[in-house]
């Protein structure tokens, strides 16, 4: 009886992960959440405004896919890739937008 009581409790945690999806953007802040930085005029790349705005003005890291500001969860990560397009796995949480950064 254990080891079905044990199975049971392991395949409900399964089935209640949150699934995991892959996002593609541009790592920007969220002062500039469209990933146009021309009008601030912080630093001369993309990069080195959006560092600058979350270091002076406490914006925060998001990703932008063309269309929506993803918050991001991990504001660390994020700095070595200001700027850049990549693709992150993450789970996203509907109610906020805030996306969780896995890799």
């Amino acid at each position: 009886m254990r080891p079905l009581l044990l199975s049971l409790l392991v395949i409900a945690a399964l089935a209640a992960a949150p699934e995991k999806h892959f996002f593609t953007g541009v790592i920007t802040d969220s002062m500039c959440a469209i990933g146009d930085h021309s009008q601030m005029k912080m630093g001369p790349t993309d990069a080195e405004c959006t560092i600058a705005c979350v270091r002076e003005h406490g914006a925060t890291y998001v990703l932008y896919d063309g269309k929506k500001a993803y918050d991001l969860n991990n504001q660390q990560t994020p700095a070595k890739f200001a700027g850049r397009r990549v693709t992150i796995t993450g789970t996203l949480d509907a109610k906020t937008t805030r996306s969780r950064w896995i890799r």
